[in-house]
């Protein structure tokens, strides 16, 4: 009777044990931020979530799935522009999932998707534009980007809401090719720059020989103005030329007198 009295006892306790065992395992607290993909016998059930949760052993099975936005580096890629110029570049994407269902039934492993779908697309759009492109029409691009990989992600659940390229990376040799352009274009602007003033100092000084012819008096004021501005200077010899037009300008206006 002791021995059947013992083993019963410790049935019992098994047996309590077990089911303490499998009422841990039903509750489930899930955050905020967390989903629950419930499957019943292999076939998915519901989600449920936020919060205190059942989900009964061995029947059904729970995949927790995060809501947060997720930010994930793209790695560098090899990328030959359309004019033949071999950079690389790496960027950013951000992304949520915003259908739990979708994105547990419809894809093994959606980090790994998206992170795979993002190179290619990366690559895809940039191929398509040249260098220059690439360098001063970043945020034309990552809105081309955010909108590509948005659209092919939708069936996986996945919210793709901005993408940022971070570098474009040149070799030195391209460095260099670079830097002598923008040198060029520096000196070409510079050079319109000079002509345009001289062109328009050309013209006002036309219109001021006009206005002199006029004047023969301001003439003169002008040449001594001239003789002062040489005198001032501190000059051993200094040479006064004497205009013969000055002299006949001058003996008109004497006679005149």
């Amino acid at each position: 009777m002791e021995v059947i009295t013992y083993s019963t006892q410790v049935f019992w306790l098994s047996l309590s044990l077990l089911f303490l065992i499998l009422l841990f395992m039903m509750f489930k607290i899930l955050r905020e931020y967390e989903r629950g993909v419930i499957f019943l016998l292999g076939r998915f059930y519901k989600v449920k979530g936020p919060g205190f949760i059942i989900v009964i052993p061995f029947i059904q099975q729970m995949v927790r799935v995060d809501l947060r936005t997720v930010v994930m580096d793209v790695p560098s890629q090899d990328v030959i522009s359309r004019d033949n110029v071999s950079v690389r570049v790496n960027a950013v994407i951000y992304f949520r999932v915003i259908d739990p269902q979708k994105a547990i039934i419809n894809v093994a492993n959606f980090l790994e998707a998206t992170s795979q779908l993002a190179q290619t697309t990366l690559r895809s759009v940039l191929g398509q534009h040249e260098l220059d492109e690439m360098l001063a029409n970043r945020e034309m691009l990552n809105d081309d980007i955010q909108e590509i990989l948005d659209t092919r992600s939708d069936g996986w659940g996945i919210k793709v809401s901005n993408v940022e390229i971070k570098h474009v990376d040149l070799n030195e040799t391209m460095i260099r090719a670079i830097a002598q352009q923008a040198e060029a274009e520096r000196t070409r602007r510079a050079k319109v720059i000079h002509a345009k003033g001289e062109n328009e100092a050309s013209i006002e000084l036309v219109e001021a020989a006009h206005k002199l012819d006029k004047a023969p008096n301001a003439i003169l004021l002008r040449y001594l103005q001239t003789l002062t501005e040489i005198a001032s200077e501190q000059n051993s010899t200094i040479v006064f030329p004497l205009p013969l037009d000055l002299i006949d300008s001058l003996t008109k206006h004497l006679k005149k007198q």
